[in-house]
């Protein structure tokens, strides 16, 4: 096992706030609220987040913490206390889970839970075991109530292949448990060359580049061969440290944005299919809703994730349809 150590991907703190507007402006632009009604708002989805930890004071989160636990050498090494002290993994799981309590912020999917795994520092550096054992508990757990994880999101990332790290993520999604991955923020702003980042270049994962509020390509954004979809994430509104709010830029904060969207898409999907869907087919039901902006697929992939396309399609025939049947 090598010691070389994951990293937070690079981020940037755009401000830092004690209030905050309770939809932020990535969560409308993915159209979340859209389908929150058809998707029970992702209630009883687990979340891991594989993170710096999670601020469990903050009233937008409290609430929405199923469990957790600290795989790194913060806090003593005491696995019970999974307390964020970087701030990272508090915005991330904001994103992804934040309530609807008419206060502050709320997340993609507001009524699902998040399991807080704490595999990375204050300073927003881990060991590779501590990322593995992370993936693996995540895999391996149940909840109070026969609970599993159907999704996974990390938003970090490191130069280095590392076999461990990618058998931990295969057998995760074997599980029939999403891998949501940040693509990295060591793009050139040149559509032409590529940037890899691990575990962002796996294929099993679901990787995610970023755009602006304008849906222009974020220039920090990597730019590669495995790129699954683009969201938000420039200037990303969410929970922070100390019961606070930030705005922060990065793909750290557009990988939320799906994981969270994933839990909307199977409570929705799993609804009108009668049945539990496999990783793949959750997959197809994430990519079917996602616009192409006119970017390479290599920058965009699928392009950018818009949760009420399929609704937006269908109302566009309806018209045409009932012309027909009128003349008929």
């Amino acid at each position: 096992m090598t010691k070389k150590q994951m990293k937070l991907i690079p981020y940037t703190i755009q401000s830092v706030v004690d209030h905050a507007n309770e939809t932020p402006v990535g969560v409308e632009l993915v159209q979340a609220p859209a389908i929150w009604d058809k998707s029970s708002h992702g209630e009883g989805v687990v979340i891991a987040v594989v993170d710096t930890g999670i601020d469990t004071d903050h009233p937008d989160l409290k609430d929405q913490i199923i469990g957790g636990r600290n795989f790194t050498s913060d806090h003593n090494g005491d696995p019970t206390v999974f307390e964020d002290n970087n701030g990272h993994g508090t915005h991330v799981s904001g994103t992804i889970s934040a309530s609807l309590n008419q206060n502050g912020v709320v997340g993609v999917a507001p009524k699902s839970k998040i399991l807080s795994l704490k595999a990375l520092t204050g300073e927003g550096a881990g060991d590779y075991e501590w990322i593995i054992n992370a993936i693996n508990y995540a895999v391996d757990w149940t909840g109070p109530n026969n609970e599993k994880v159907r999704v996974i999101s990390m938003s970090l990332g490191g130069p280095t292949d590392v076999p461990e790290m990618h058998q931990a993520i295969q057998k995760a999604v074997n599980q029939n448990i999403s891998v949501v991955v940040a693509a990295g923020n060591e793009g050139d702003d040149n559509e032409e060359t590529f940037e890899y980042a691990y575990p962002g270049a796996y294929n099993e994962v679901i990787s995610v580049g970023a755009v602006n509020n304008e849906l222009e390509l974020a220039p920090f954004t990597n730019t590669n061969a495995e790129i699954d979809l683009v969201s938000p994430g420039v200037e990303v509104d969410s929970t922070y440290l100390d019961n606070q709010y930030a705005k922060l830029s990065g793909t750290s904060m557009a990988a939320p944005h799906v994981a969270g969207a994933l839990a909307l898409l199977m409570n929705l999907s799993e609804k009108e299919f009668g049945r539990s869907l496999s990783e793949a087919e959750i997959y197809a039901q994430l990519v079917k809703r996602t616009l192409p902006l006119g970017f390479r697929k290599s920058s965009e992939g699928n392009g950018f994730l818009q949760l009420n396309l399929i609704e937006k399609l269908t109302n566009l025939n309806t018209p045409a349809t009932n012309a027909k049947d009128n003349k008929n």
